[in-house]
């Protein structure tokens, strides 16, 4: 292990997390599910994983079996997009970068309130903030999905941003794993 203080290498590899003890490796994974650390509390059970592939596809398992609640809990876990809480500096590090990547931090004026005005309308018609994978889309892409989304129907925007959030994981597992 690293030191005393943080047994968790800054680099991890699948034979690491194998190998781990549950605290610790829900302390390395606990924050790859936006504030959700029962993920990779349910998915530490599914272990050895052979790789990072097999682990992603044991922490969607884990959100796709623990029901509708859960589901929920970890959606609403979410920040808004280039909402006023990336804007007063209180996201997550992950969101944070994520967001940070493609300039949702540093908007105008006009296009902040455009975003809060569509965030509220989205989070008033589904109960949580909309979602989706930053790192595979532009700015005008993520505006043109959000303007969308609005019209579908629950049950498909509850699919369609879990489904997102499964992108976002896979892309902090990457980030996590050098991968």
């Amino acid at each position: 292990m690293a030191d005393d203080t943080d047994p968790v290498p800054a680099r991890s590899t699948p034979a690491l997390l194998n190998s781990l003890a549950h605290a610790d490796f829900v302390h390395l994974l606990g924050g790859i599910w936006e504030d959700s650390p029962w993920v990779a509390e349910a998915a530490f059970e599914a272990r050895p994983f052979v790789d990072i592939v097999a682990l992603h596809h044991a922490m969607v398992r884990a959100v796709r079996d623990a029901g509708h609640e859960a589901q929920l809990a970890l959606l609403r876990a979410h920040p808004d997009l280039a909402g006023k809480l990336a804007r007063g500096g209180g996201l997550t590090a992950h969101s944070t970068a994520e967001q940070a990547g493609l300039g949702l931090d540093r908007l105008s004026d006009a296009e902040f309130d455009w975003f809060d005005r569509h965030n509220s309308a989205y989070r008033d018609r589904f109960g949580f903030p909309f979602i989706i994978a930053v790192k595979e889309n532009t700015r005008d892409s993520i505006k043109a999905a959000l303007a969308t989304r609005l019209d579908n129907d629950p049950a498909v925007e509850m699919k369609t941003a879990l489904g997102e959030v499964a992108k976002i994981a896979k892309f902090r597992l990457e980030g996590l794993f050098g991968t």
